[in-house]
């Protein structure tokens, strides 16, 4: 009977390096020993690694170079990483090239912000054409006080929605009725009372 550390199926022990008979095996020679047997060992494995380098489909998923798995994003920034919406959008701005149309619409949408509260109040914006915004005030006085603050007010909507979105104001006081329809019109004595 032998004496010493043995397994109870009355194998031999393994050495200490955690290499066994299936290490030995593996490397090709089973009677290396010591560093012959480890070197041998990392060789098996190192031309394992390469085969499975080679064949990454064979290679199981959790098993591997570091590489990240499909699907994770990790600790970083990443652009698949939810995005803030606004973010988004003005992405999507640019590369459809909308600025200008949002500009312009920026200065109908929010125009007590792009004015002020003051004037906001006593006026508001008919049309953007060409460049040229037309602004309707609720009264003559108004519309004179507009007329002066002009200048201001390009600078201020300049600030607001950009350069080159509006050049010209083109103000006017409250409208009365008007049988004429259309940007054209023909000189004439217009409408009497008769129509006839």
């Amino acid at each position: 009977m032998r004496s010493g550390p043995e397994s109870a199926s009355g194998s031999e022990p393994e050495p200490a390096g955690g290499v066994g008979k299936a290490g030995a095996s593996e490397a090709g020679d089973p009677d290396l020993a010591g560093p012959d047997l480890a070197r041998a060992v990392l060789d098996a494995a190192l031309a394992k690694r390469r085969e499975a380098a080679r064949n990454p489909r064979r290679r199981p998923a959790g098993e591997g170079s570091g590489r990240r798995l499909r699907g994770y994003s990790g600790p970083g920034p990443d652009p698949r990483d939810p995005q803030k919406f606004g973010a988004v959008l003005d992405r999507l701005m640019k590369a459809r090239g909308w600025e200008k149309p949002k500009a312009e619409a920026t200065v109908f949408g929010a125009w007590e912000r792009v004015v002020g509260p003051d004037i906001a109040k006593h006026s508001r914006p008919i049309k953007l054409d060409a460049g040229v915004l037309t602004v309707e005030a609720e009264s003559t006085a108004w519309a004179t006080q507009l007329r002066l603050l002009a200048a201001t007010l390009l600078k201020s909507i300049a600030a607001e929605v950009g350069h080159n979105v509006v050049i010209k104001l083109q103000i006017h006081g409250p409208a009365a009725p008007s049988w004429t329809k259309g940007p054209r019109r023909v000189q004439g004595r217009g409408p009497r009372d008769t129509y006839g």
